[in-house]
């Protein structure tokens, strides 16, 4: 409890609250689209072995996670620094025993932690139903179509988690984000089904 408060608190003198839910968002995103267009393009492929289809798509999803989480960190840490060097010479005072400095030190973690588990974890959501199916558990459907589903459902609520954010009409919100999901399959169908 004391350490969510103490995260709270960093989040909180630093303004990264914000930025935390656009990672989250934006990566999550990213990793859901990158999802949908690996398993479209496997749909349209000659018919692929599902570990074929999962390690790709694996490869795929650790490596948007591994770039979430070093590239968030990476700019974080700078703009944080950046942030306490100006803090520090508005106040004309050394600041690094202060909250301030913990939070240069912790907040990029944390931010590169959000934004590196997004696509990961959304990417994984995506692929359970390849995953159940190579366990042999029966499905109503294709895997890949059901994955694809799952796609579309995890990119809907991506955009209704906005509406809320922004305070529109979630609805309208969830339906734009399943827009933009529905024109990159249609793309993928018209130049990958060729």
């Amino acid at each position: 409890m004391k350490l969510l408060q103490q995260v709270k608190f960093l989040f909180e003198i630093t303004r990264s609250h914000g930025i935390v839910r656009r990672y989250f968002v934006v990566n999550g995103f990213d990793g859901a689209l990158t999802m949908l267009g690996l398993i479209i393009g496997f749909q349209l492929s000659t018919a692929a072995d599902l570990t074929v289809v999962m390690n790709a798509c694996l490869g795929a999803a650790i490596a948007l996670g591994v770039s979430g989480v070093s590239s968030a960190y990476v700019s974080e840490t700078a703009e944080r620094r950046r942030a306490l060097a100006k803090l520090e010479e508005a106040m004309v005072t050394d600041l690094q025993a202060s909250a301030h400095a913990e939070a240069v030190r912790w907040v990029p973690m944390l931010v590169a932690l959000v934004n590196g588990s997004a696509p990961l974890i959304i990417s994984l959501l995506i692929l359970s139903p390849l995953w159940l199916a190579m366990q042999g558990i029966s499905l109503p459907l294709s895997p890949l179509y059901l994955a694809i589903l799952v796609a579309l459902l995890l990119i809907f609520l991506l955009g209704v988690f906005l509406g809320h954010i922004s305070g529109v009409s979630w609805l309208r919100s969830g339906l734009q984000t399943l827009v933009v999901a529905l024109v990159t399959s249609l793309l993928i169908y018209l130049f990958a089904g060729y």
